[in-house]
């Protein structure tokens, strides 16, 4: 069931007008609830969203796929989920994130680069100068391998 909705988005995204966008997630719950949480390089809108949901919503019907009664949720993954995908990755340079990596450290900054192996991220660190205290930036490659998770960070 999963792959087939794979497959369909994959078919919708190839049109013109949905080609930036991609799947993060895919769940199928208990009690035929699907959730569906997609992105787009160019960002998501609430009109993508309910195309999609609409397409994905025609097929489950018309192949009986969950039955008469389901919930089906297409959205974004929000900020209050991880970056999972490269793109994700991308699409957030010069933003604030932070990154939990495997062993339990956080690191935060601005991500400044995405290459195929690591982040680069500027981080701020207070160093002791004399007597005084200096703010000095500092750019730090993180690996993937080494990434548990990384989190938009949100300011006000």
């Amino acid at each position: 069931m999963e792959e087939r909705i794979r497959e369909l988005l994959d078919t919708k995204f190839q049109e013109q007008a949905f080609q930036d966008c991609f799947l993060v997630e895919l769940h199928l719950h208990g009690g035929n609830k699907l959730e569906v949480f997609i992105d787009c390089d160019s960002g998501v809108t609430l009109e993508k969203c309910q195309q999609v949901s609409r397409f994905l919503e025609a097929h489950i019907e018309e192949n009986q796929w969950l039955g008469e009664k389901y919930t089906l949720d297409v959205s974004s993954p929000g900020l209050s989920r991880p970056l999972k995908l490269w793109r994700q990755y991308r699409k957030n340079i010069g933003r604030t994130v932070a990154a939990t990596l495997l062993d339990g450290e956080v690191r935060t900054g601005i991500l400044k680069e995405v290459h195929e192996d690591y982040i680069l991220l500027e981080e701020k660190r207070t160093e002791k100068v004399g007597k005084k205290k200096k703010t000095v930036s500092v750019e730090t490659e993180l690996p993937f391998e080494q990434i548990e998770k990384t989190m938009i960070v949100i300011s006000f």
